[in-house]
């Protein structure tokens, strides 16, 4: 049967409602609300991925890249998916079959990040500490005398455990051992103190929904001076063709510019205005923001006899995991506050399955009024 005579059963059309979403305050580990102005300059017109206008809104998001990360490195874009295609970009580009990678692992993203470093043909190494804890200065040290490492890999912001990762320090050791720093930004960027230049990263990546308060499906990624020397250099072809830094550079930087896909625009027009609002608000004064919401947060949960998992001067501002007490359902609660308030929290992963809750206060959702809602719903459902 050709499929000019198939017949067309005009009876059965497929007939759908019209997408009605129900509006959730989102205090999880990420999507987190966005500014009604970031929903707002989604509306802006369709263009060209080669559109003069486009490759001005491209420009614009390095350069609000760079203030907010607070780095001068050239290459610092944004990629077409979300916060772990940037995880991929980064070991994809500065990886080779061969090299020994160091792994940070206290939670579930340093495991994701051993084994995106594996499918690139590291000799992947790990230091672990139970989840909940960071990495101490001399652990650190002593794993890089140990294994001698290419490149050592960290998450700043542990999203599966609210951990704060000191990066104090590392800069000149990885220095000192020829290594490349690269870390995981997802849940810090524009929420807790950064400093890439500073403190001596060589390569970082975030996403855009958690403290940009951007939809999902954008990522920044930002390589340095040593990074790039390491990519120009490297002895085998970077196995990755859409998270290709050197022709992703030539769609970013080009002269002329060069397509190498089309990308989301209406996505990269939201990151645009939520890093606007970075900006307009100042990075000392949102840090400040975000540190002071929580720290309220933390009081409340005081009030209520609940106990954060992360000792405080580790913990995260941006994302906390609270301990479920003994006997409580930690999933009938999670249900309850969707159900009944509207309010999404999330669970634990991994080694903190069943055990925590993980409650998430970033960017536009880090405000006192947020944490007063959400305490008195969590005040009445336990």
């Amino acid at each position: 049967m050709s499929i000019n005579t198939i017949p067309i059963a005009d009876n059965h059309r497929l007939s759908l409602p019209t997408i009605d979403m129900p509006p959730r305050i989102l205090l999880g580990a990420g999507p987190s609300n966005s500014h009604p102005r970031v929903f707002a300059a989604m509306i802006a017109p369709t263009v060209g991925h080669l559109d003069p206008t486009f490759i001005r809104v491209m420009d614009e998001v390095s350069e609000l890249l760079r203030y907010a990360w607070q780095t001068d490195n050239e290459f610092t874009i944004a990629t077409s998916g979300t916060g772990s295609s940037a995880m991929e970009a980064a070991f994809a580009n500065v990886v080779e079959p061969g090299d020994r990678v160091l792994v940070g692992v206290n939670g579930y993203f340093g495991r994701r990040m051993v084994d995106m470093a594996g499918r690139y043909g590291a000799d992947v190494r790990c230091l672990e500490v139970t989840w909940g804890e960071a990495f101490t200065l001399e652990a650190i040290r002593q794993g890089m005398e140990t294994h001698r490492p290419q490149v050592l890999a960290l998450v700043h912001a542990e999203t599966s455990t609210g951990v704060r990762q000191p990066l104090d320090g590392l800069s000149e050791l990885c220095r000192e051992h020829d290594c490349l720093l690269l870390v995981d930004t997802v849940t810090s960027l524009g929420g807790v103190p950064l400093h890439v230049d500073a403190w001596g990263l060589d390569i970082a990546y975030s996403g855009s929904q958690k403290c940009l308060s951007a939809p999902s499906g954008v990522a920044p990624i930002t390589f340095g001076p040593r990074a790039l020397t390491k990519i120009h250099n490297r002895r085998t072809p970077i196995a990755n063709w859409y998270m290709n830094a050197e022709l992703l550079g030539k769609y970013w930087a080009g002269s002329p510019r060069a397509y190498h896909h089309t990308a989301p625009m209406h996505l990269f027009y939201a990151l645009r205005e939520g890093l606007r609002l970075v900006a307009e608000e100042g990075l000392a004064e949102r840090w400040a923001r975000h540190q002071a919401t929580a720290e309220a947060f933390w009081a409340g949960l005081e009030e209520l006899g609940l106990t954060p998992h992360v000792p405080r001067e580790i913990r995260l501002p941006s994302l906390t995991t609270v301990r479920v007490p003994e006997g409580v359902d930690a999933a009938a609660v999670s249900r309850r506050l969707l159900t009944e308030y509207n309010i999404e929290i999330a669970g634990g992963l991994g080694d903190l399955a069943g055990k925590v809750w993980r409650v998430g206060l970033m960017g536009y959702n880090a405000r006192r009024e947020t944490v007063a809602v959400l305490l008195r719903a969590l005040a009445e459902v336990l």
